[in-house]
């Protein structure tokens, strides 16, 4: 029994030992994985779809071209130079990389999103019933009417027409 106890010990050591490497591998890749639960998850796309096709798609591109110029002359690399897929492009052309690859994350997971995959991550608008079209919204539902004056007793006297 001691040596069950003895293997259990050491079963739950190396589990742990397994968990903590994990948690240390991922811990450089969260700000990615942050990235792309928000577009995947957080963005409903049927609703952004339409506006980036309207045209808004240019103050992305153009908020990315942003994006890499400030962040270039903010945190230039040590050599000037990065390292990229066996390439060295300049500090400005890297970190232009570096935002289209975030772009392009960023799109893919709203055609993810919009193929269907999840299914449904957000539920259909359901009209207000206060706040439908059925009401009369007109001058008269705030207590003017179009009525005769004459049937009140004070004829026109009252009244400028």
């Amino acid at each position: 029994m001691e040596q069950l106890f003895f293997s259990l010990q050491k079963l739950l050591t190396a589990g742990w030992e397994v968990g903590i490497s994990l948690f240390a591998l991922l811990i450089p890749w969260t700000p990615l994985i942050a990235w792309v639960a928000f577009w995947l998850l957080a963005v409903n796309w049927e609703k952004l779809y339409p506006v980036l096709a309207r045209g808004a798609v240019i103050g992305v591109i153009l908020i990315g071209l942003m994006t890499a110029l400030v962040w270039g002359l903010i945190a230039p690399p040590p050599d000037g130079v990065h390292y990229l897929f066996g390439l060295r492009p300049s500090n400005f052309v890297g970190k232009g990389i570096y935002v289209t690859m975030l772009m392009t994350i960023m799109a893919l997971c709203g055609s993810v999103q919009l193929s269907g995959a999840f299914g449904s991550l957000f539920p259909e608008d359901v009209p207000d019933e206060h706040h439908g079209h059925d009401h009369d919204h007109g001058h008269s539902a705030h207590g003017h009417s179009d009525h005769d004056h004459s049937n009140h007793g004070h004829g026109d006297e009252g009244h400028a027409h």
